[in-house]
């Protein structure tokens, strides 16, 4: 296909940045099927899926319109009517541009339905009448194949959602817009999903994978997602199998970033997130590709996440006592290692307990001044010792061979280990391995030259460029994505621990083939101490507070996020009498700081108030929107006048019945706002054997709780559902504790006076996610 009339009729959107379109086609000619089988042979049964990765300039206007609708929850009228109607007033008027020889069919879907997802510790979810707006482009005739493009248009609450993920859905737009004005027709469909519930833990896209009639005609997929804001999309996840979507995708992109470490990393678990590209995968066993944005994650799922913010354009052997002096140097180098980690790890523990945490969180520079330089000069330290003291009488060139050696060796034997463990990211100490050894080979003869010693440094330089300039783009797109996720990643870890250690495993890296040249040094005396004073002075400056955390500067803001949540509280007994009511505003901070900064600009917040785990009650007897309790332990609990939603929360029991197998079944039913969490806790003696949601089995929370997350549309049925009790045991407490919170994310109830009071005295570096909420816990 030309291109050329594409290019020219987008080429007048230039003010957006060069973000990556991607349209899959197959290739004109007589090849009309494609193998839906992981691991079918796609080339050879004379199958070609052609993927053309375009960088153009969506239209700014989409974005611009679609983020003025400012925050989208699923089921807030924002989600619901308004940008359903802009999206589908859009469509309407691309399917009046388009071409005769294309077809557009539309359709708005609103599923119901729930699945089980192990994430955040494991949990259940269910959703009732949410929103996805569904674009069939196909051939005139029709078409039994389609690809699937997938953005959301839904963001979390108090954000506009620039980057998550209006920009995606603006994308799709434009490309549904050129696709379907070209005069050529396609050989099969590409099918627009713009989803309105994936902040929701991805259930729209769940809803249409299993729910839609179109979802069969579908083979392979790509998602549009966000966890920064701008720059370069990374391809992050890929597969399963298949590896020509892959090798279609870096033959077609102009730029490609992509990389097997990002995959691993993401799968892992490491990263508290996930997309839609996991629903398609596991539920829909269909071949996909994710693409996010990862810079400046800092402002990721804030108010600051606006559309002005997406900008617009990482050996003389010894004889027989070579094998000796081989195995003390791994054993030094090993050492220097392993003190490097223990030192930053003592000056991270040490901040952290001053209370001079995420010192470097605004301030990037400090970390390398603290940790980096204290990592280095341990690592120089260790080997000057070392070659003063043990290799006493031995040649220098001769023990920066060996250390070399050593360092190959590691490099080696992390190969070999990955690769066993059929780790794709084993090609990364391939780099290691290959070059250093390559340039071994090639600077030999100049190293064992008296007078050729300035020569063999330039080249060892020349040929160590490659690992190390691979590497460095590595570590920066490690930091880029962790040192944002640090700033969110709970009361628990503390971040300089996780950091520093970082810093420790980058330096030992990066030192690994350079540590030859401190034994070719004729002193390290005035590097060290160097290192030293840098380290020495930036700790100081933490020590007195030099560095504040937290930004709110327009041009790059890295706020510290609070969650704010009013809320009363009621438990009942197993009678049904109410033992305990209580109302107040229960503050989360998502860092490991708590509110130490907060607390000299809102004084009632102090340790005074600190919130105490109701040990009977299901995950603390709080409202969690999400099952986090186990990354925030830190919460605060000010008291408050009630709460009384203009649409308030009902929860009752329908019907207990007595199983032939002995188990006692509960029906329950609930109506509430758009969002809900229902907790269950098994009393001692009982078991939840089997419910009504996801496939049937319950699946615990961290702690061994359960935890449900419900949410629906506009004009929802009762939620009804059924869990069953095994009781092994009758006791005086009754079978189990359940509750149910009651989340008010939009609209009038979302808002208390109080609430306002409070979020109004936080300072302007901070960002206060604020809601009402009501939370009420029942015994049977």
């Amino acid at each position: 296909m030309e291109w050329g009339s594409e290019s020219a009729a987008v080429s007048d959107f230039h003010r957006v940045p060069e973000i990556i379109k991607v349209s899959l086609f197959y290739v004109r000619s007589q090849r009309t099927c494609l193998r839906r089988e992981v691991g079918g042979p796609t080339g050879k049964s004379g199958l070609a899926l052609l993927v053309t990765v375009i960088l153009l300039v969506a239209s700014r206007d989409y974005l611009e319109h679609i983020t003025s609708i400012g925050p989208r929850t699923t089921g807030s009228p924002e989600n619901e009517i308004v940008t359903v109607r802009y999206l589908l007033e859009q469509i309407k008027r691309i399917e009046v541009q388009s071409s005769s020889v294309h077809r557009i069919s539309v359709d708005v879907q609103r599923p119901t339905g729930s699945f089980s997802i192990d994430f955040l510790g494991g949990f259940t979810s269910y959703y009732d009448n949410i929103t996805n707006v569904v674009v069939k482009l196909e051939p005139r005739d029709g078409a039994q194949h389609a690809v699937l493009a997938n953005c959301h248009f839904d963001s979390v609450a108090n954000s506009p959602g620039a980057s998550d993920d209006a920009v995606s859905c603006s994308v799709m737009l434009e490309v549904l817009r050129v696709l379907s004005a070209s005069s050529e027709a396609l050989h099969h469909a590409v099918i627009f999903l713009f989803n309105g519930a994936e902040e929701n833990v991805l259930q729209a896209s769940h809803g249409f994978i299993t729910q839609h009639p179109w979802a069969s005609l579908i083979r392979a997929f790509i998602n549009l997602e966000a966890a920064g804001v701008g720059g370069k999309e990374l391809v992050f996840q890929t597969g399963p199998e298949n590896p020509w979507l892959v090798q279609a995708y870096v033959s077609a992109a102009k730029h490609p970033f992509a990389s097997v470490v990002a995959q691993e990393v993401f799968q892992s678990g490491i990263i508290p997130s996930d997309t839609d590209f996991r629903i398609y995968r596991d539920f829909g066993n269909i071949p996909g590709i994710d693409l996010a944005f990862i810079e400046n994650g800092y402002i990721y799922h804030t108010k600051y996440d606006t559309a002005d913010r997406i900008l617009t354009d990482s050996i003389q052997r010894a004889a027989g006592n070579y094998m000796k002096d081989f195995f003390c140097a791994l054993g030094i180098t090993l050492i220097s290692w392993f003190t490097c980690l223990v030192t930053v790890l003592i000056l991270a523990v040490f901040v952290s307990l001053i209370g001079q945490s995420l010192s470097w969180y605004n301030h990037f520079y400090v970390s390398v001044c603290l940790y980096g330089t204290a990592a280095v000069a341990k690592i120089i330290l260790i080997h000057t010792l070392a070659k003063k003291f043990y290799y006493v009488n031995a040649s220098d060139r001769y023990l920066g061979e060996v250390f070399f050696d050593t360092s190959l060796c590691v490099h080696c034997v992390s190969l070999v280990a990955l690769t066993y463990r059929g780790l794709c990211s084993a090609f990364i100490s391939a780099v290691w391995v290959a070059f250093p050894l390559l340039t071994k080979l090639c600077v030999h003869k100049d190293f064992k030259q008296h007078g050729a010693q300035g020569r063999f440094i330039a080249f060892y330089l020349l040929g160590m460029f490659v690992p190390y300039l691979y590497a460095s783009y590595l570590i920066w797109a490690v930091f880029e994505m962790f040192t944002p996720i640090l700033g969110r990643s709970g009361s628990e870890i503390p971040p300089d621990v996780v950091l520093a250690s970082i810093l420790a495993g980058c330096t030992m890296i990066l030192s690994s083939y350079f540590i030859s040249f401190i034994y070719l040094a004729k002193s390290t005396k005035s590097t060290v101490l160097t290192l030293t004073s840098v380290c020495a002075v930036t700790l100081l400056l933490v020590c007195s507070g030099a560095f504040f955390p937290y930004s709110s500067h327009p041009a790059s803001p890295k706020p510290k996020r609070v969650f704010l949540q009013h809320v009363t509280r009621t438990f009942h007994d197993l009678d049904g009498s109410v033992t305990k009511r209580d109302s107040g505003i229960w503050i989360n901070g998502f860092d490991y700081t708590g509110m130490s900064h907060i607390t000299p600009h809102v004084p009632e917040i102090n340790d005074s108030i600190r919130a105490h785990c109701e040990e009977d009650a299901p995950l603390c007897g709080f409202p969690w929107y999400l099952p986090v309790h186990f990354l925030i332990r830190k919460n605060w609990y000010l008291p408050a006048p009630e709460v009384s939603p203009g649409d308030p929360a009902h929860f009752r029991l329908v019907s207990k019945e007595q199983t032939p197998w002995d188990s006692v079944k509960l029906t329950f039913e609930a109506t509430g706002p758009s969002h809900m969490s229902f907790y269950v806790r098994t009393h001692k003696g009982s078991t939840l054997s089997q419910w009504s949601l996801g496939n049937g089995t319950p699946v615990t929370s961290k702690g061994g709780d359960y935890f449900v997350f419900y949410s629906h549309g506009l004009q929802a049925s009762a939620w009804r559902f059924w869990i069953e009790v095994q009781v092994l045991e009758e006791r005086p407490e009754g079978m189990v504790t359940v509750a149910i919170a009651a989340h008010y994310l939009s609209g009038e109830d979302k808002k208390s006076s109080q609430l306002d009071a409070l979020r109004a005295k936080f300072p302007d570096w901070t960002f206060p996610s604020a809601w009402v909420c009501t939370y009420n816990l029942f015994v049977f």
